[in-house]
C-alpha cells in the first residue's frame, strides 16, 4: 500500500485494460502496477531521507485490514510513539470542527471520570466512567461506571452506564446501552458483530441493540 499519483488518462486506461483481463485479480500491487512498470514510465520516491518531514519518524504502516488499522491507532499510545503528532512544524491538514473542551466529571454514583494513557477529542465527556489505553474521537460520552479499554470510539458514540468495552472499534453515533459487555466473551461477540482475525470487535454505525 502506498500513495500513487497518476494522470487521469493513464489511470483510466490502466483500469480499463485490467477490467477486460479475465486472468487478473484486479489488485493494484499484483496486477495493475506491474503492467504499468513494464509498459510505461514510472517513478518511485523513497520514503524518508536525510531531509524532509518524515525524517524523524520514518513511520509507515499498511492499514489495509482491521487489525492493521487498529494497531496503527494503538501505536499512538506508546510512551514514545513511533510517529510524533506533536511536532509543531507538521501541520495536520484536516477539518477541525469547533467543539467545547474535553472534560471528566463525577457520575451520579460519585465515581470520578478518569482516563489513563488515552487520546480524547474535543467535546468528549467522561462522566464517572473509566477510559484506559483508548482513542476517543470528538463528542464521545462515557457514562457512569462504564469501562472502555483498548478501544477506538468514533465521533458521537455514547457508552451507557455500567457498560464494558474491550478491544472494540465503534463506528459513529452508536449508542451502547447500559450494562452491555463487548470484548469479554468472544464467542458471543462473533454472533453479534464482525470480529477480526486478532479478535478486534467492529461495531458498525447501523448497529441496533436488543434492549428488551
Amino acid at each position: 500500500m502506498g500513495i500513487y499519483v497518476f494522470s487521469r488518462e493513464a489511470l483510466v486506461q490502466a483500469l480499463s485494460n485490467d477490467a477486460g483481463n479475465s486472468s487478473s485479480t484486479h489488485d493494484f500491487g499484483h496486477d495493475i502496477l506491474p503492467k504499468l512498470i513494464a509498459q510505461g514510465t514510472v517513478y518511485a520516491h523513497q520514503f524518508g531521507g536525510e531531509t524532509g518531514r518524515v525524517t524523524p519518524d520514518r513511520y509507515w504502516r499498511d492499514v489495509g485490514t482491521i487489525d492493521a488499522y487498529y494497531q496503527a491507532n494503538m501505536d499512538l499510545l506508546e510512551s514514545v510513539p513511533p510517529v510524533n503528532l506533536y511536532q509543531q512544524d507538521w501541520y495536520i491538514r484536516t477539518y477541525q470542527p469547533q467543539t467545547p473542551p474535553a472534560r471528566t466529571v463525577p457520575g451520579e454514583s460519585g465515581s470520578e471520570g478518569i482516563f489513563i494513557n488515552s487520546i480524547v477529542g474535543g467535546g468528549v465527556v467522561i462522566a464517572g466512567g473509566n477510559v484506559s489505553h483508548s482513542i476517543l474521537f470528538r463528542e464521545v460520552y462515557v457514562d457512569d461506571e462504564a469501562l472502555v479499554e483498548d478501544s477506538i470510539l468514533f465521533p458521537g458514540v455514547r457508552v451507557g452506564t455500567g457498560s464494558r468495552l474491550r478491544n472494540c472499534i465503534v463506528d459513529k453515533h452508536v449508542n451502547i446501552p447500559p450494562n452491555e459487555e463487548i470484548g469479554f466473551d468472544l464467542d458471543r461477540d462473533k454472533n453479534r458483530f464482525d470480529v477480526s482475525a486478532d479478535g478486534i470487535i467492529v461495531i458498525s454505525k447501523d448497529c441496533r441493540f436488543d434492549q428488551s
